[in-house]
């Protein structure tokens, strides 16, 4: 009778974690908000909205998008790093925000490599390598040769220094060993709205920003500069495989967490991405953005933000590429 009251107490405290753990609420149990750091309208924002739709359904819960636009993206991605780990308020990132910023700026409020934990890829943003329809080059070859026989004359517009459109077409020249005029300006729209001028040859503005201009004959595509073909325009070949073997330099968008958010809670927001991505209806609406549906594991994720940040801070680094 002695022993009673201590195995009690052994039963109890053995019982605890199982108790704690059917109490504690399946997530997640209140809405959760994704946090765009860029402005309405654009690649992030609408990819963000069409997954959180589909979320919405699927968890029973909203999923508000808060645009937080300004400097770079670095405003929303600061906030969310700062935001309490526990898979509430995430963030939707680009290749920006989360691989190019720490090269590009001298400060940052927030460590691109620590402050986060990388979810699911949502999809990739490829480029196209756009000319103005007076330019004469109708494949990447003929405008690497006419780029060769008109050293630093050909003009080429981007939304600003060391953006996606920028490094692709410093990695174009690199590869092509030919020297063109860089002209930036203040975001994709303005770059694209001079090349439609006539005011520059060409652009590499994401396919959201070029398709209609393109199907409209205002523009002409000569290649796409992701490792495959872009599905929003299958006949449009790759740099890689029409001229420059390995030529990749896309733009990406995807959901992390703040650093510390529980394990279990970011791989089951990873696995309903995933499945939500792979929806037809979804595919389907993300392609006619002229995205690439593609959701990933965290630690795929992570590599591909890894190995971007890696490639670009070299990139930068060899240009002498500042925004600040």
């Amino acid at each position: 009778m002695k022993r009673l009251p201590a195995l009690l107490a052994a039963g109890i405290v053995a019982a605890m974690p199982a108790i704690t753990h059917a109490q504690a609420p399946a997530y997640p149990a209140r809405p959760v908000t994704f946090v765009v750091p860029f402005a309405p309208g654009g690649g992030s924002d609408t990819g963000a909205r069409i997954v959180a739709n589909q979320l919405t359904q699927r968890w029973g819960q909203t999923v508000v998008v808060d645009n937080k636009p300004g400097a770079a993206g670095m405003i929303g991605a600061d906030y969310v790093a700062r935001a309490s780990p526990d898979g509430y308020t995430l963030l939707i990132g680009n290749i920006g925000t989360q691989s190019i910023n720490q090269s590009l700026y001298r400060k940052i409020p927030y460590n691109a490599e620590t402050a986060f934990a990388p979810v699911s890829l949502i999809a990739e943003l490829p480029l196209v390598m756009a000319v103005h329809p007076s330019i004469p080059a109708k494949t990447a070859k003929e405008l690497g040769a006419l780029a060769k026989s008109k050293p630093g004359e050909l003009a080429y517009s981007t939304s600003g220094a060391g953006s996606a459109m920028h490094l692709a077409a410093e990695l174009f020249q690199d590869g092509a060993g030919v020297k063109m005029l860089h002209v930036p300006y203040k975001g994709g729209g303005p770059a694209v709205q001079d090349l439609l001028a006539g005011q520059v040859a060409l652009s590499f503005p994401t396919l959201l920003e070029a398709s209609s201009h393109i199907k409209a004959g205002k523009l002409r595509a000569l290649a796409v500069t992701g490792s495959k073909r872009a599905p929003a325009m299958p006949d449009v070949p790759t740099v890689a495989e029409s001229y420059l073997p390995g030529f990749n330099s896309i733009s990406w968008i995807g959901v992390l967490a703040p650093a510390r958010t529980p394990v279990s809670v970011v791989e089951k927001i990873a696995k309903d991405i995933a499945d939500v991505v792979n929806l037809p209806e979804v595919r389907e609406k993300l392609i006619g953005l002229g995205a690439t549906p593609m959701a990933s594991t965290p630690a795929e994720f992570r590599k591909m933000i890894d190995d971007d940040r890696s490639r670009y801070a070299r990139l930068i680094r060899e240009k002498n590429i500042r925004a600040d």
